[in-house]
């Protein structure tokens, strides 16, 4: 049984799910977690310009630092305000992950019980720092490759100042290794993201997509 049982589509565009999983951890205090924050508002108000994205778009927020906590469960845009993150205790990442891709999992069976179709679901991984010791990194890491060999979504992984390189890479697909942002470059990633969206969100099936380039936001040396 769905975990979204009894819950009506709003339309049946082709729905494409975006799921962030964020670190709100203690390490994310001061301006990291005040530029994510800022980040988050202008891409919310980028998709709900965007006529088509804020009919197609699911936004699904995790957030996890000692607590996980789905924030904000799949829906449109004009379903939910944008909350704002607050910060605290150590980094459960993998047992975050996991629950985001259970959640992802379950709104694709609702699509196809409701008959939407819907685009494959777009997961991304936002952390500063490197998992808890008891985090299964290495469970986590084949789980999501087969995942993605498997075509259930796609994942990135975005490594903010201070983040562990070596972990997040081996968590992230072998076709996406993880991403370090420019500073604390958010709003430009939220762009970034927004406008890849819109042109996801505007293809048709099995159309080939080029993403813009990322240059804007992330280091590329390190």
């Amino acid at each position: 049984m769905s975990y979204f049982t009894g819950e009506t589509p709003d339309n049946y565009e082709q729905k494409c799910l975006c799921t962030l999983i964020l670190d709100t951890s203690g390490s994310m205090s001061g301006q990291p977690i005040r530029e994510l924050n800022r980040g988050l508002q202008e891409f919310y108000a980028a998709i709900e310009e965007d006529l088509i994205a804020a009919n197609r778009l699911e936004v699904s927020i995790t957030t996890f630092g000692s607590n996980i906590k789905t924030i904000q469960e799949p829906a449109l845009i004009d379903n939910f305000d944008m909350p704002t993150l607050n910060i605290g205790g150590t980094t459960r990442l993998v047992d975050a992950v996991r629950q985001a891709m259970r959640k992802t999992e379950e709104r694709k069976q609702w699509y196809k019980e409701t008959g939407q179709p819907y685009y494959r679901p777009i997961m991304v991984l936002i952390t500063d720092g490197e998992p808890d010791r008891d985090q299964d990194v290495a469970g986590l890491s084949k789980e999501i490759q087969a995942a993605i060999d498997s075509k259930k979504f796609t994942f990135w992984g975005l490594g903010v100042k201070g983040f562990n390189h070596q972990v997040l890479n081996q968590i992230c697909p072998n076709n996406a290794p993880a991403l370090p942002l420019s500073g604390y470059k958010f709003s430009e990633f939220f762009k970034w993201l927004s406008n890849s969206i819109g042109i996801i969100t505007q293809s048709k099936e099995g159309e080939s997509i080029d993403l813009p380039p990322v240059s804007d936001w992330a280091q590329m040396k390190f």
